[in-house]
């Protein structure tokens, strides 16, 4: 998995856009949609196709939007589409055709593949999640299942039968810290710029910033201090942060903040476009787009401020 995302070379930006994917052109959005057609009819389901999603006979439907940004960030191009297409409908299909895990799965299994799981607020039914936390603008952590090919998110009613939700949020919390770092990055320049990116393949991987005390001793060795970090979440597969000792927190903040907005963009599993100032679990918000949209901009507040104004005096005296 890359640290930086380079896209394949495909039709230019010069070629008219896909309406709905507008990191396809029209006629990769076509031929897209086509083979996601195909797929499903290979495994003996007729699907209407829509812009963003598919729809077979008895009403269920199939979001598009992931499995179309897969396909975008896979450096090979084209040419493997089609298998690509066809291994995730696949697996969609035996998801919703098998029995629930909740039903097959002995208790003390469901609570060793719990985990807790940060994502964006943009389609969170609180009827359905209203255990919900809040863990910054827009950011919830809700619970779920690890599965071998999928994973669960819990609503409230599936949670219900499980027991003490404190206590299935500490075991989540608990398999979350386990896991292990399948990779990490530095990214860094002579100006004093760094930060620390966590890559891997597990869908929790972001989220372990609810974690953060524990993956960073295990990266750097070191505790976190009482200032605490900066940290970026752009995708479910990345998380970045930088550990606040002294005024490289200025360089290190610009450069994050370009950093996960554009690992946010056209992603499967996008989560923030934002950089966050993590201090005693707490996060707050650090970057924001600009009031038209195109470019970022760092909004800070009295706290943070203060933060800053003391580095780089601590900085001016030597200390």
């Amino acid at each position: 998995m890359g640290l930086f995302r380079r896209g394949p070379k495909r039709d230019g930006a010069d070629v008219p856009r896909d309406a709905e994917f507008g990191f396809f052109s029209e006629g990769e959005g076509s031929r897209f949609r086509a083979q996601v057609r195909e797929a499903f009819a290979e495994y003996g389901l007729e699907v209407t196709v829509y812009a963003d999603m598919v729809a077979d006979s008895s009403g269920r439907q199939f979001g598009l939007g992931n499995l179309a940004a897969v396909l975008h960030n896979d450096d090979r191009g084209p040419r493997v589409w089609p298998e690509l297409v066809r291994q995730h409908v696949g697996m969609v299909l035996r998801t919703m055709d098998a029995p629930s895990a909740l039903d097959t799965l002995p208790p003390e299994q469901i609570r060793a593949q719990l985990y807790p799981r940060v994502i964006g607020g943009e389609g969170l039914n609180p009827q359905t999640f209203g255990y919900a936390r809040a863990v910054a603008p827009g950011l919830y952590e809700i619970l779920a299942l690890d599965l071998p090919e999928s994973v669960m998110m819990l609503t409230d009613e599936a949670l219900e039968p499980l027991g003490d939700l404190g206590e299935l949020r500490e075991r989540a919390l608990h398999n979350l810290r386990a896991l292990p770092v399948e990779g990490h990055e530095t990214v860094k320049d002579a100006d004093g710029m760094r930060f620390e990116v966590v890559l891997g393949d597990s869908f929790y991987t972001a989220s372990r910033v609810l974690a953060l005390d524990e993956l960073v001793r295990r990266i750097t060795g070191q505790e976190l201090p009482p200032d605490g970090a900066l940290v970026a979440m752009p995708f479910r597969h990345q998380l970045a942060f930088h550990v606040i000792r002294d005024t490289g927190v200025i360089p290190s903040l610009n450069a994050m903040a370009s950093f996960a907005a554009s690992g946010f963009t056209d992603t499967p599993g996008a989560i923030s476009p934002y950089v966050y100032w993590w201090r005693g679990g707490t996060l707050t918000q650090l970057s924001d787009r600009d009031e038209d949209g195109d470019g970022l901009r760092i909004v800070v507040g009295d706290d943070f401020q203060e933060l800053l104004e003391r580095l780089v005096a601590e900085g001016g005296r030597g200390d």
